[in-house]
């Protein structure tokens, strides 16, 4: 079972979402409080499962309504995808692959695992 992790930056709050073996499979933009936080999470929670594909990597490819994962490919030439609500907004991101089959696995990860994902906050380090 996937876990979504909450950790506080200097700038704010941001999430992972982990599969059930620890693995990072999305990341949130940083937040400016908790609650904003909890609501990407939400939409996370709520859009993952019933996303889209909308693979921009081909030629000629067809645009599909929101919510929806864009893969793409980075200038590094790695697969990445985002996830957008409903609203077009992005409420998260990929780490980038090396194949493209990688980065599917990793859509349907967030998939499968974010619907019922505990929340876990890690506390911020003192300095």
């Amino acid at each position: 079972m996937g876990k979504f992790v909450i950790k506080t930056v200097k700038t704010g709050t941001k999430f992972d979402l982990k599969a059930g073996n620890g693995e990072v499979i999305a990341t949130s933009e940083i937040y400016s409080s908790m609650r904003s936080t909890y609501k990407g999470i939400a939409s996370v929670a709520k859009n993952g499962p019933i996303a889209g594909i909308e693979d921009q990597t081909v030629e000629g490819f067809e645009t599909i309504k929101h919510p929806k994962f864009v893969v793409y490919t980075d200038k590094a030439g790695e697969y990445r995808f985002r996830l957008k609500a409903k609203n077009g907004q992005i409420i998260a991101v990929s780490e980038g692959y090396k194949t493209k089959t990688s980065c599917l696995n990793g859509i349907a990860s967030v998939a499968k695992n974010a619907a019922d994902a505990k929340i876990e906050i890690i506390p911020a380090k003192e300095d």
